[in-house]
């Protein structure tokens, strides 16, 4: 891409951190927090699966350490999985902290929990089994899958792809960032709005109330909005809710059940924690419990609830071409320059980052108000690590636990 124009990670806590290798307490919006929270840490060695192999403790004590920093720093909890082995058996799991604040016990790794912007890899993933299926071209613009819906302010579907979408290269405004939404979904005014419902027609009118932040495919820009968009086409191409086909084509043929995409519904599935946030004027409070959110909020860009076992098995599902031929597996992988540093590349709903060991990995991070979460993974998929944590508006060092888990050191 010439005369490219980069932009960092807009103020959305739905991206939380866009890519992999970000400190996360509130992407911009929401300062990092300095409360340290009690609690203890603990791992366990299996997954708790009669196949599921003991994982080497030893070679997890930088990765129990890069979680209980975050503790430290402020987290009331964290959880995580690791995977490895070429049949991923050998499986540690690890906590540190405490999943209720009111009633603290440790997280558990089969704990529920609201993935955020890790729904952009599952929804990439439905896109491309579509294009596989001769049902749409990465090539189309959006004014031909959705016609009239961006348009105005210099907005112009006609010239966004659908491959721009979803490598975030379209230009099109992020709605989580206009002014009045931010103030409702991320500052105090969530509390009276937290069960608000939002369609995805109005997210996307909000976006295109704003002009492009530069001409489709001459930079690279994390938006939400264009994966409420990808959504969109999901439904008008299949006729179906995208969280059906999410659920037909993903979820159930690799049996994760404790996946979901909620719609309205604004119940946390158990078993699971808490969730909590701190608004940027309110350092050093007590955390808000956000627990129950309706997520329509951020709808195709952010609303799923999963675990850490089921991302992990998604992820090693995915990279081994068990949901993708091998063609759109590689589209897939085909990543943009995104001008953040530490540098990282970002595919179709996919990002790549080269850890100072040499090692590249894999994966996404997500946020929405009660929970952050990060998935790593090798190529192979022959290691794979996934982490939750239960509040937004503190400290969230994906980078640290990608570097702790993969290269065995400490940032």
């Amino acid at each position: 891409m010439s005369k490219r124009t980069v932009r960092s990670v807009p103020l959305s806590l739905l991206a939380a951190v866009a890519l992999i290798g970000g400190t996360s307490g509130a992407s911009g919006a929401l300062p990092s927090g300095a409360l340290a929270t009690g609690g203890r840490s603990s791992g366990t060695s299996s997954s708790g699966t009669s196949s599921s192999v003991p994982s080497d403790r030893r070679a997890h004590e930088r990765t129990r350490a890069a979680m209980e920093a975050l503790v430290r720093a402020g987290m009331p909890g964290v959880v995580g999985q690791a995977r490895d082995g070429r049949d991923g058996h050998r499986v540690w799991d690890g906590a540190a902290g405490t999943a209720d604040l009111g009633r603290p016990r440790a997280p558990r790794a089969r704990d529920r929990f609201r993935i955020g912007s890790n729904t952009k890899t599952f929804v990439a993933t439905v896109m491309l089994q579509l294009e596989a299926e001769h049902r749409i071209r990465l090539t189309d613009t959006v004014e031909r899958r959705l016609p009239g819906v961006v348009r105005g302010h210099g907005n112009d579907g006609s010239a966004v792809t659908l491959r721009q979408l979803l490598d975030h290269t379209s230009g099109i405004f992020d709605y989580a960032a206009d002014p009045a939404l931010h103030k409702r979904l991320f500052e105090r005014d969530f509390l009276h709005h937290r069960f608000d419902t939002y369609t995805p027609g109005q997210l996307v009118r909000t976006a295109v109330s704003h002009p492009p932040v530069f001409a489709p495919g001459r930079g690279w820009s994390y938006s939400n909005t264009n994966y409420v968009l990808a959504g969109m086409v999901i439904e008008k191409v299949t006729g179906h809710p995208y969280g059906r086909e999410i659920r037909d084509r993903v979820l159930r043929p690799l049996g994760l059940r404790a996946t979901s995409v909620p719609g309205r519904s604004a119940a946390l599935p158990r078993p699971g924690g808490r969730g909590y946030i701190r608004f940027p004027d309110e350092p050093g409070t007590p955390f808000h419990d956000v627990t129950g959110i309706n997520p329509t909020e951020a709808w195709a860009a952010g609303e799923m609830i999963s675990t850490v076992g089921d991302l992990n098995t998604f992820y090693r599902a995915l990279l081994r071409g068990r949901l993708l031929p091998a063609r759109q597996l590689a589209e897939m992988l085909t990543t943009v320059d995104t001008g953040l540093r530490p540098a990282a590349r970002y595919g179709l709903g996919i990002s790549a980052r080269k850890l100072s060991c040499g090692v590249t990995v894999w994966g996404h991070d997500g946020g929405i108000q009660g929970a952050v979460s990060t998935v790593s993974s090798v190529r192979d998929a022959s290691h794979t690590a996934a982490f939750g944590g239960n509040a937004l508006g503190v400290p969230f060092d994906t980078l640290a636990l990608a570097e702790a888990e993969f290269c065995g050191t400490t940032r």
